[in-house]
């Protein structure tokens, strides 16, 4: 493996499906290589759509780095479990989101985040967050009573797939906040405040650390991940990740399964500074 360039001064990666199996394993080899680089002073940002109450397991694997969570829209302390700034979804968007998706998306159904809370219409499955929320209300828009860290609409009956979600909520509310997905045979996109993403935000705290593109490095599998693939001068798309990743990243690593982003960085750390 070529890698050009020198060693890195920023490595922010993705977790599920790019360092963190769908089992919730994360390989020794995997811990190992990203404390390597910590050790060597190069910062760690674990950039993810996850909400700060998903990151007990990671702080617990690593005991190290920084935290991008709910696909940008929080900048979260890992080690101390602290919110430290916050990008929100205003109410009225909120509530023009669900009217213009509901007019254009056969079957969808909506669920909100806010202040570490998961609310969800009666209608809405979720995948992991059924204990959180296990009554629901009719509309959302009963609970769309605050800014929101983030906002999902999901068909439930998978009238669409992901992409074809993506597709139409871009085209019709894309003014209103910025929508991605990060399960492609999953029936569910995600929706964040109008100009945040992954990549803006990591590309706002590596300016706060005096750092730009070319001193940074991104992994990522999923369309929740093109934005900071794009922006980092250099970036890793998964081999097993959405078909799309290898447009915006500027190469690709191996699966998940066989360590391809340790394999990287084992690389990364070995060039000169």
């Amino acid at each position: 493996m070529i890698i050009p360039g020198n060693r890195p001064k920023l490595i922010a990666t993705d977790l599920d499906g790019t360092i963190v199996a769908h089992y919730g394993a994360i390989s020794a080899r995997t811990v190992a290589a990203f404390r390597a680089a910590h050790e060597l002073g190069i910062e760690i940002f674990f950039v993810t759509g996850r909400p700060p109450r998903w990151m007990a397991e990671i702080r617990e694997a690593f005991g190290f780095g920084n935290a991008i969570c709910a696909n940008g829209a929080m900048l979260y302390d890992l080690e101390n479990a602290k919110i430290l700034e916050q990008w929100l979804i205003p109410t009225e968007n909120q509530i023009e989101l669900a009217k213009r998706l509901r007019e254009n998306i056969t079957g969808v159904n909506f669920a909100i985040e806010f202040e570490g809370h998961f609310h969800r219409e009666k209608n809405y499955v979720p995948n992991w967050d059924l204990a959180v929320d296990n009554i629901g209300v009719d509309f959302i828009e009963e609970l769309a009573t605050k800014p929101a860290f983030k906002m999902m609409a999901r068909c439930s009956k998978h009238e669409l797939d992901s992409d074809q979600m993506l597709e139409i909520a871009n085209r019709v509310a894309g003014d209103l906040a910025t929508i991605t997905h990060s399960a492609p045979n999953d029936s569910i996109i995600e929706i964040s405040a109008l100009g945040v993403s992954k990549g803006a935000t990591l590309a706002k705290m590596a300016e706060r650390a005096g750092l730009g593109a070319a001193d940074c490095v991104s992994f990522g599998d999923n369309p929740n991940d093109f934005s900071m693939l794009s922006w980092a001068d250099r970036s890793w798309a998964m081999a097993d990740g959405h078909p799309d990743g290898a447009k915006y990243a500027k190469f690709v690593a191996e699966p998940l399964a066989d360590d391809g982003v340790a394999k990287v960085i084992e690389e990364l750390i070995k060039l000169p500074v």
